[in-house]
């Protein structure tokens, strides 16, 4: 069948694009493509074989995917509550640490919503705009499964060992002290470096942090203080001190790179937590490193939290190109309800 060369080009493309750069949303965009029409071209090669039994296996995934898309939703609902209840009690009452609460009460606000259709009060002539609102939705859902695909895809990254320096990104000290979030940062890149030295040249550590209003110290003094004191070499490590964001570290640990190895000729990975990672990795690129990412194993109850935060400094970090689609979608639904309230 002609149809089966679209999922195998879709596949090609997407691994090239992969192997590239594997920083980039639009992976997971080719990736979801790729799945959707190779899904498509199982089902149209089964109800052409006319073969019962292939019907059967194509056909029953779907129709039970289908089906479990409300269920997943409303347990989804209450496994957000549920979370955002354990994180309050061990993160406390802040801000950043409801976003699975607003997420999961944002869910219920769509159930109700979907339920009791309240756009049947209003008139058809505004109806345009209630479908723009739901493209929009579609829009967002869209986005969010290739932010998601990406990530999860960006997790598979293994960087070789043959690195000449491993940067490590800061996340904050607590009493000037390195918390258990910060640890596992360098703990990673602590056994990176362990494994490398044994079969190569040990690489150099950038710990990367500057220091914040409340701390007595830089960041990157206090990780290089605990790196030593697990036993790396002084000489093998640097610190970068005057970073206050993700940006500035890959820059400024760039800087630093470049002033060691003048030519520019030198290998860099980065370490940080496992839900920063896919974004840490876009910073990466937009300093103009070809740096890769490792990532440290995050606390499960920890875990949903990070990633909407994530999502959403994604989100942000690409806001003129969300709010041109949006406000076309929009500008458009405004116009079409306008000429149905005049001519119609």
């Amino acid at each position: 069948m002609y149809f089966g060369i679209i999922p195998l080009i879709m596949f090609i493309i997407f691994l090239y694009s992969y192997l590239k750069d594997p920083r980039k949303i639009i992976n997971g965009l080719l990736f979801n493509t790729f799945i959707c029409t190779f899904l498509l071209f199982c089902a149209i090669a089964s109800f052409k074989s006319g073969n019962d039994y292939l019907h059967f296996i194509v056909v029953f995934p779907i129709v039970a995917l289908i089906l479990m898309i409300p269920f997943g939703t409303v347990a989804l609902m209450f496994g957000l509550f549920l979370n955002a209840k354990i994180l309050i009690q061990r993160e406390g009452r802040r801000f950043a640490n409801s976003l699975t609460l607003i997420t999961a009460l944002g869910i219920l606000l769509f159930i109700l919503f979907s339920i009791t259709n309240p756009t049947s009060l209003f008139s058809s002539h505004f109806q345009p705009i209630f479908g723009g609102i739901s493209l929009i939705i579609l829009y967002c859902l869209i986005h969010l499964s290739n932010f998601l695909t990406a990530y999860f895809l960006y997790q598979f990254n293994r960087p070789k060992r043959n690195q000449d320096f491993i940067i490590v990104l800061g996340s904050g000290l607590i009493n000037d002290k390195v918390p258990p979030l910060l640890a596992s940062r360098i703990d990673k890149a602590i056994a990176f470096y362990r494994k490398q030295a044994a079969v190569t040249k040990p690489p150099t550590i950038i710990f990367s942090g500057g220091q914040g209003p409340d701390e007595n110290l830089p960041e990157a003094e206090a990780m290089q203080k605990y790196a030593v004191e697990k036993g790396i070499p002084i000489e093998h490590t640097v610190q970068e001190n005057r970073s206050v964001n993700t940006y500035q570290n890959m820059l400024f640990s760039k800087e630093i790179m470049d002033s060691l190895k003048p030519n520019g000729k030198y290998n860099s990975i980065f370490t940080t937590n496992n839900f920063h990672l896919f974004r840490a990795g876009i910073y990466a690129r937009q300093a103009g490193l070809n740096s890769q990412g490792i990532g440290s194993k995050t606390a499960f109850y920890y875990w949903p939290n990070a990633m909407i935060r994530e999502y959403i400094a994604i989100v942000v970090m690409g806001r003129k190109r969300h709010i041109k689609v949006v406000g076309t979608i929009l500008a458009f639904s405004v116009l079409f309800s306008i000429f149905s309230l005049l001519f119609v």
